[in-house]
């Protein structure tokens, strides 16, 4: 017999017990600090898995209408790194297509020798700010309606103890948070079992908290082929 269930989603503060129970501390020794401390950690995980990239079902779709005449745009803190950019390009009494814009560096943006060029967007640089920017180029005209579409990976909402708030975390991941969480606790509060093995203790916590973040992360990728085509146009579009 099957439960029939898919509800295994537990709380932060479920996972914040869990991990002080991988570090040999027991539920009734733990204290306000205790749990203030997890709070923070628990924050800094999230930190570390949206730095290590990507998480996919960190994903959004954000969409910018362009103004003409305006090259940057202004993103909203949470936005990490795009994974695709593309513009939704609606002539006057046309119909409507996308067109995927390609990535700058910001040595190639500064290279551009006119950055006031107006005309249909191809190109995007992404000015990784506290607000991140967006500046695309040619300069977006007024020969058409522009709207700029960004499927972006963002920061995950904050791990909060109180009231039974979940994770923004799916299934596959809770062992990797849970594991990094121990590990984390287990530098600052280092039971009586752990510190008898001396350094190789919280060396070992360390170890599975990169094992199970290895294991997640080879899961969260998307299964589709991938190509290799080489720009040659540049060398032969002149002689067509």
């Amino acid at each position: 017999m099957t439960s029939g269930t898919y509800a295994f989603q537990p709380s932060v503060a479920d996972l914040v017990l869990n991990a002080y129970g991988r570090i040999g501390l027991k539920r009734a020794e733990l204290t306000q600090q205790h749990m203030a401390d997890a709070a923070t950690e628990a924050n800094f995980v999230q930190v570390e898995m949206a730095s290590r990239q990507p998480n996919l079902w960190m994903s959004e779709l954000y969409t910018v209408a362009l103004v003409s005449g305006t090259a940057t745009y202004t993103l909203p803190a949470r936005m990490i790194s795009p994974m695709a950019v593309y513009l939704t390009i609606t002539p006057s009494g046309g119909t409507a297509a996308d067109r995927i814009l390609m990535p700058i560096s910001t040595f190639e943006y500064a290279a551009l020798p006119v950055k006031t060029q107006t005309g249909t967007p191809s190109q995007y640089w992404y000015n990784r700010q506290v607000a991140p920017q967006i500046t695309l180029w040619p300069v977006p005209d007024d020969a058409a309606t522009y709207t700029l579409n960004l499927q972006i990976l963002s920061q995950p909402q904050d791990a909060s103890i109180p009231n039974g708030v979940t994770p923004q975390l799916p299934f596959r991941w809770l062992d990797a948070f849970t594991a990094a969480l121990a590990a984390r606790l287990a530098d600052i509060y280092a039971s009586a079992t752990i510190q008898a093995k001396g350094p190789s203790g919280v060396t070992d916590l360390w170890a599975k908290a990169e094992r199970a973040w290895q294991i997640a992360a080879n899961e969260d990728h998307e299964n589709v082929p991938t190509y290799i085509i080489p720009g040659i146009s540049s060398y032969y579009g002149s002689n067509r």
